[in-house]
Protein backbone atom coordinates (compact mmCIF):
# COMPACT_ATOMS: atom_id res chain seq x y z
CA UNK A 1 0.00 0.00 0.00
CA UNK A 2 1.73 3.40 -1.50
CA UNK A 3 1.65 5.89 1.95
CA UNK A 4 1.77 9.24 -1.04
CA UNK A 5 -0.66 10.27 -2.21
CA UNK A 6 -0.73 9.52 -6.18
CA UNK A 7 -1.88 11.55 -8.96
CA UNK A 8 -2.83 11.07 -12.79
CA UNK A 9 -2.25 14.55 -14.94
CA UNK A 10 -3.64 13.57 -18.28
CA UNK A 11 -2.21 16.37 -20.92
CA UNK A 12 0.83 16.36 -18.21
CA UNK A 13 3.43 17.07 -20.90
CA UNK A 14 1.49 20.02 -22.20
CA UNK A 15 2.29 23.29 -20.77
CA UNK A 16 0.19 23.43 -17.54
CA UNK A 17 0.36 19.96 -17.26
CA UNK A 18 4.03 20.01 -16.99
CA UNK A 19 3.84 23.03 -14.43
CA UNK A 20 0.94 20.87 -12.42
CA UNK A 21 3.37 17.69 -12.59
CA UNK A 22 6.33 19.56 -11.41
CA UNK A 23 4.65 21.35 -8.35
CA UNK A 24 2.96 17.97 -7.23
CA UNK A 25 6.32 16.44 -7.36
CA UNK A 26 8.12 18.89 -5.56
CA UNK A 27 5.39 17.98 -2.49
CA UNK A 28 6.63 14.56 -2.86
CA UNK A 29 3.69 13.27 -4.35
CA UNK A 30 3.40 10.41 -6.75
CA UNK A 31 3.15 11.83 -10.49
CA UNK A 32 1.72 9.67 -13.64
CA UNK A 33 2.16 12.03 -16.47
CA UNK A 34 -0.39 10.42 -19.21
CA UNK A 35 -0.15 12.61 -22.63
CA UNK A 36 -0.62 11.58 -26.19
CA UNK A 37 2.13 14.29 -27.47
CA UNK A 38 0.09 15.65 -29.74
CA UNK A 39 0.91 18.96 -28.61
CA UNK A 40 2.74 18.50 -25.64
CA UNK A 41 6.63 17.57 -25.51
CA UNK A 42 9.08 15.72 -23.52
CA UNK A 43 11.11 18.57 -23.76
CA UNK A 44 8.82 20.49 -20.61
CA UNK A 45 9.07 17.18 -18.20
CA UNK A 46 12.21 16.18 -18.96
CA UNK A 47 14.10 17.65 -15.59
CA UNK A 48 11.44 15.16 -13.81
CA UNK A 49 12.49 12.07 -15.47
CA UNK A 50 15.26 11.41 -12.44
CA UNK A 51 12.62 11.72 -10.16
CA UNK A 52 11.33 8.97 -8.13
CA UNK A 53 8.06 9.81 -7.81
CA UNK A 54 7.60 10.69 -11.46
CA UNK A 55 5.97 8.25 -13.92
CA UNK A 56 5.30 8.73 -17.75
CA UNK A 57 2.95 7.08 -19.92
CA UNK A 58 2.03 7.61 -23.25
CA UNK A 59 -1.35 6.86 -23.78
CA UNK A 60 -4.25 9.10 -25.85
CA UNK A 61 -7.45 9.67 -23.11
CA UNK A 62 -9.97 8.70 -25.85
CA UNK A 63 -9.33 5.02 -24.77
CA UNK A 64 -9.50 3.59 -21.75
CA UNK A 65 -6.80 3.90 -18.97
CA UNK A 66 -6.60 1.51 -16.24
CA UNK A 67 -4.69 2.77 -13.33
CA UNK A 68 -4.73 2.90 -9.44
CA UNK A 69 -4.75 6.26 -8.07
CA UNK A 70 -5.91 9.05 -5.72
CA UNK A 71 -7.49 11.83 -7.57
CA UNK A 72 -6.92 12.94 -11.45
CA UNK A 73 -6.39 16.42 -13.27
CA UNK A 74 -7.88 15.98 -16.63
CA UNK A 75 -5.97 18.44 -18.56
CA UNK A 76 -5.45 16.58 -21.93
CA UNK A 77 -6.91 18.41 -24.99
CA UNK A 78 -5.13 20.93 -27.36
CA UNK A 79 -5.79 24.21 -26.17
CA UNK A 80 -4.87 27.07 -28.75
CA UNK A 81 -7.34 27.58 -31.82
CA UNK A 82 -4.32 26.73 -34.28
CA UNK A 83 -3.97 23.12 -32.67
CA UNK A 84 -7.59 22.32 -31.70
CA UNK A 85 -8.54 23.39 -35.36
CA UNK A 86 -6.38 20.94 -37.11
CA UNK A 87 -8.37 17.73 -36.25
CA UNK A 88 -11.73 19.41 -35.06
CA UNK A 89 -13.27 15.63 -34.96
CA UNK A 90 -10.28 14.74 -32.28
CA UNK A 91 -10.66 17.47 -30.49
CA UNK A 92 -14.42 16.49 -29.84
CA UNK A 93 -13.67 12.93 -29.35
CA UNK A 94 -10.57 14.26 -26.57
CA UNK A 95 -12.97 16.33 -24.86
CA UNK A 96 -16.03 14.09 -24.38
CA UNK A 97 -14.80 10.54 -25.35
CA UNK A 98 -11.95 11.84 -22.98
CA UNK A 99 -14.09 13.44 -20.62
CA UNK A 100 -16.00 9.74 -20.11
CA UNK A 101 -13.00 7.71 -19.96
CA UNK A 102 -11.99 9.29 -17.17
CA UNK A 103 -14.85 9.82 -15.53
CA UNK A 104 -15.51 6.27 -15.11
CA UNK A 105 -11.84 5.62 -14.29
CA UNK A 106 -12.54 8.52 -11.16
CA UNK A 107 -16.10 6.46 -10.93
CA UNK A 108 -14.50 2.87 -9.98
CA UNK A 109 -11.70 4.50 -8.19
CA UNK A 110 -14.06 6.62 -5.73
CA UNK A 111 -11.96 9.57 -6.09
CA UNK A 112 -12.03 13.66 -7.26
CA UNK A 113 -11.74 14.72 -10.65
CA UNK A 114 -10.51 17.87 -11.65
CA UNK A 115 -11.76 19.38 -15.11
CA UNK A 116 -9.70 22.06 -16.84
CA UNK A 117 -12.38 23.29 -18.39
CA UNK A 118 -12.00 26.92 -20.08
CA UNK A 119 -13.16 30.34 -20.98
CA UNK A 120 -14.23 29.28 -24.09
CA UNK A 121 -17.57 28.07 -23.03
CA UNK A 122 -18.62 31.94 -22.97
CA UNK A 123 -18.49 32.07 -26.10
CA UNK A 124 -18.03 35.78 -27.45
CA UNK A 125 -19.59 36.84 -24.28
CA UNK A 126 -22.69 39.19 -23.66
CA UNK A 127 -21.58 40.53 -20.46
CA UNK A 128 -18.46 41.69 -18.98
CA UNK A 129 -16.86 40.43 -16.53
CA UNK A 130 -18.00 37.00 -17.09
CA UNK A 131 -19.16 35.36 -13.56
CA UNK A 132 -19.74 31.57 -13.36
CA UNK A 133 -23.82 31.92 -13.27
CA UNK A 134 -23.31 33.36 -17.12
CA UNK A 135 -24.61 30.48 -19.62
CA UNK A 136 -22.66 31.81 -22.46
CA UNK A 137 -22.89 32.87 -26.31
CA UNK A 138 -20.87 30.23 -28.18
CA UNK A 139 -21.40 29.34 -32.18
CA UNK A 140 -22.30 25.70 -31.97
CA UNK A 141 -21.04 25.26 -35.79
CA UNK A 142 -18.51 27.62 -36.19
CA UNK A 143 -14.36 27.28 -36.26
CA UNK A 144 -14.21 26.94 -32.99
CA UNK A 145 -17.04 24.56 -31.66
CA UNK A 146 -14.58 21.50 -31.73
CA UNK A 147 -13.10 23.31 -28.57
CA UNK A 148 -15.74 25.39 -27.30
CA UNK A 149 -19.21 22.64 -27.00
CA UNK A 150 -16.30 20.09 -26.66
CA UNK A 151 -15.76 21.48 -23.21
CA UNK A 152 -19.39 22.77 -22.65
CA UNK A 153 -20.21 18.51 -22.84
CA UNK A 154 -17.16 18.03 -20.38
CA UNK A 155 -18.79 20.10 -18.11
CA UNK A 156 -21.96 18.74 -18.55
CA UNK A 157 -20.78 15.17 -18.09
CA UNK A 158 -18.69 16.08 -14.74
CA UNK A 159 -22.13 17.27 -13.62
CA UNK A 160 -24.33 14.61 -14.55
CA UNK A 161 -21.82 11.96 -13.46
CA UNK A 162 -21.82 14.14 -9.94
CA UNK A 163 -25.84 14.53 -9.74
CA UNK A 164 -26.26 11.16 -10.95
CA UNK A 165 -23.38 8.83 -8.52
CA UNK A 166 -22.18 11.77 -5.96
CA UNK A 167 -18.67 11.47 -7.64
CA UNK A 168 -16.79 14.41 -6.54
CA UNK A 169 -15.82 16.47 -9.30
CA UNK A 170 -14.13 20.31 -9.74
CA UNK A 171 -14.57 22.20 -12.46
CA UNK A 172 -12.06 25.19 -13.24
CA UNK A 173 -12.84 27.55 -16.12
CA UNK A 174 -9.10 28.34 -16.96
CA UNK A 175 -8.84 32.35 -19.03
CA UNK A 176 -6.01 32.70 -20.57
CA UNK A 177 -2.40 31.35 -18.90
CA UNK A 178 1.16 32.65 -20.12
CA UNK A 179 4.43 31.50 -18.90
CA UNK A 180 7.56 29.54 -19.82
CA UNK A 181 6.89 26.02 -22.00
CA UNK A 182 4.47 27.94 -23.58
CA UNK A 183 4.13 25.79 -27.22
CA UNK A 184 6.08 28.17 -29.52
CA UNK A 185 3.53 27.40 -32.44
CA UNK A 186 0.55 27.62 -30.53
CA UNK A 187 -0.78 30.95 -32.13
CA UNK A 188 -1.57 32.41 -28.84
CA UNK A 189 -1.00 36.30 -28.41
CA UNK A 190 1.36 36.34 -25.86
CA UNK A 191 3.98 33.46 -27.85
CA UNK A 192 3.01 35.31 -31.18
CA UNK A 193 3.94 38.50 -30.10
CA UNK A 194 7.16 37.40 -28.15
CA UNK A 195 8.39 35.89 -31.03
CA UNK A 196 7.68 38.05 -33.56
CA UNK A 197 9.17 40.93 -31.68
CA UNK A 198 12.63 38.60 -31.05
CA UNK A 199 12.75 37.46 -34.92
CA UNK A 200 12.21 41.64 -35.62
CA UNK A 201 9.06 40.63 -37.50
CA UNK A 202 5.75 42.90 -37.70
CA UNK A 203 3.26 42.18 -34.52
CA UNK A 204 0.22 41.27 -35.96
CA UNK A 205 -2.72 43.27 -34.29
CA UNK A 206 -5.97 41.50 -35.61
CA UNK A 207 -9.18 43.90 -35.99
CA UNK A 208 -8.04 47.61 -34.60
CA UNK A 209 -6.05 46.14 -31.67
CA UNK A 210 -8.23 47.31 -29.20
CA UNK A 211 -10.42 44.01 -27.62
CA UNK A 212 -9.33 42.97 -24.86
CA UNK A 213 -7.72 40.02 -22.94
CA UNK A 214 -6.83 39.01 -19.34
CA UNK A 215 -3.70 37.35 -18.75
CA UNK A 216 -2.72 35.16 -15.64
CA UNK A 217 1.26 34.14 -14.66
CA UNK A 218 1.29 30.22 -14.65
CA UNK A 219 2.38 29.75 -11.61
CA UNK A 220 -0.84 31.73 -9.77
CA UNK A 221 -2.87 29.32 -11.74
CA UNK A 222 -1.10 26.12 -10.85
CA UNK A 223 -1.84 27.29 -7.40
CA UNK A 224 -5.25 27.75 -7.53
CA UNK A 225 -5.90 24.62 -9.32
CA UNK A 226 -4.15 22.60 -6.34
CA UNK A 227 -6.01 24.42 -3.82
CA UNK A 228 -8.93 23.78 -5.64
CA UNK A 229 -8.56 19.83 -5.65
CA UNK A 230 -7.24 20.05 -2.11
CA UNK A 231 -10.16 21.16 -0.85
CA UNK A 232 -12.47 18.48 0.96
CA UNK A 233 -15.67 20.53 0.72
CA UNK A 234 -18.45 19.42 -1.62
CA UNK A 235 -17.89 22.75 -3.82
CA UNK A 236 -17.67 21.45 -6.99
CA UNK A 237 -17.50 25.10 -9.37
CA UNK A 238 -17.66 25.59 -11.91
CA UNK A 239 -15.03 28.32 -11.04
CA UNK A 240 -13.43 31.04 -13.00
CA UNK A 241 -9.66 30.46 -13.08
CA UNK A 242 -7.74 33.71 -14.62
CA UNK A 243 -6.41 37.32 -13.66
CA UNK A 244 -9.33 39.77 -13.80
CA UNK A 245 -6.93 42.73 -14.80
CA UNK A 246 -7.37 43.54 -18.42
CA UNK A 247 -5.19 44.65 -21.27
CA UNK A 248 -5.96 45.30 -24.88
CA UNK A 249 -3.47 43.54 -27.40
CA UNK A 250 -2.14 46.88 -28.48
CA UNK A 251 -0.96 47.43 -24.86
CA UNK A 252 0.18 43.63 -24.65
CA UNK A 253 2.33 44.57 -28.20
CA UNK A 254 3.69 47.37 -26.67
CA UNK A 255 4.69 45.88 -23.24
CA UNK A 256 6.39 42.93 -24.97
CA UNK A 257 8.09 45.64 -27.76
CA UNK A 258 9.53 47.51 -24.70
CA UNK A 259 10.74 44.71 -22.98
CA UNK A 260 12.71 42.73 -25.89
CA UNK A 261 14.26 45.96 -27.15
CA UNK A 262 12.55 44.77 -30.55
CA UNK A 263 11.83 47.61 -33.52
CA UNK A 264 9.32 45.45 -34.84
CA UNK A 265 6.32 47.50 -36.09
CA UNK A 266 2.63 46.69 -35.47
CA UNK A 267 0.65 46.02 -38.58
CA UNK A 268 -3.16 44.70 -38.46
CA UNK A 269 -5.31 42.03 -40.09
CA UNK A 270 -8.65 41.39 -40.07
CA UNK A 271 -10.43 40.01 -36.94
CA UNK A 272 -10.93 35.96 -37.04
CA UNK A 273 -14.56 34.79 -37.01
CA UNK A 274 -16.12 34.28 -33.92
CA UNK A 275 -13.09 35.96 -31.72
CA UNK A 276 -14.09 37.66 -28.47
CA UNK A 277 -14.27 41.43 -28.38
CA UNK A 278 -13.89 41.19 -24.66
CA UNK A 279 -12.35 38.38 -22.08
CA UNK A 280 -12.34 39.22 -18.36
CA UNK A 281 -13.08 36.52 -15.41
CA UNK A 282 -14.96 38.00 -12.54
CA UNK A 283 -13.02 35.79 -9.42
CA UNK A 284 -15.57 35.77 -7.21
CA UNK A 285 -15.36 33.05 -6.00
CA UNK A 286 -11.59 31.88 -5.88
CA UNK A 287 -11.38 35.14 -3.70
CA UNK A 288 -14.32 33.86 -1.38
CA UNK A 289 -13.32 30.33 -1.11
CA UNK A 290 -9.57 29.88 -1.61
CA UNK A 291 -8.42 33.82 -0.32
CA UNK A 292 -7.02 33.64 -3.98
CA UNK A 293 -6.05 35.99 -6.71
CA UNK A 294 -2.99 36.63 -9.12
CA UNK A 295 0.23 38.00 -7.43
CA UNK A 296 2.44 37.98 -10.30
CA UNK A 297 2.41 41.45 -12.38
CA UNK A 298 1.85 41.29 -16.25
CA UNK A 299 5.61 42.70 -16.58
CA UNK A 300 7.37 40.51 -14.21
CA UNK A 301 5.77 37.57 -16.25
CA UNK A 302 6.33 38.50 -19.25
CA UNK A 303 10.15 39.20 -18.49
CA UNK A 304 10.32 35.12 -17.42
CA UNK A 305 8.19 33.83 -20.34
CA UNK A 306 10.70 35.90 -23.06
CA UNK A 307 14.08 34.58 -21.94
CA UNK A 308 12.32 31.06 -21.91
CA UNK A 309 12.35 32.38 -25.27
CA UNK A 310 15.24 33.66 -25.40
CA UNK A 311 17.20 30.58 -24.34
CA UNK A 312 15.23 28.51 -27.33
CA UNK A 313 16.44 30.47 -29.47
CA UNK A 314 20.15 30.30 -28.13
CA UNK A 315 20.09 25.96 -27.74
CA UNK A 316 19.01 27.03 -31.88
CA UNK A 317 15.61 25.28 -30.88
CA UNK A 318 13.86 28.52 -32.78
CA UNK A 319 15.44 30.29 -35.61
Amino acid sequence: MHLRKRYLVTGGAGFLGSHLCERLVARGADVLCVDNFFTGSRDSISHLFGQANFELMRHDITFPLVVEVDAIFNLACPASPVHYQQDPVQTIKTCVHGAINMLGLAKRLGIPIFQASTSEVYGDPEIHPQEEGYWGRVNPIGPRSCYDEGKRCAEALMFAYHRQGGLNIKVGRIFNTYGPRMHPNDGRVVSNFILQALRGQPITLYGDGEQTRSFCYVDDLIELMLRFMDDASDFTGPMNMGNPVEFTMRELAEQILDLTGSASPLVHQPLPQDDPRQRRPDISLARSHYNWEPTTPLKNGLVRTIAYFEELFRQGVLR
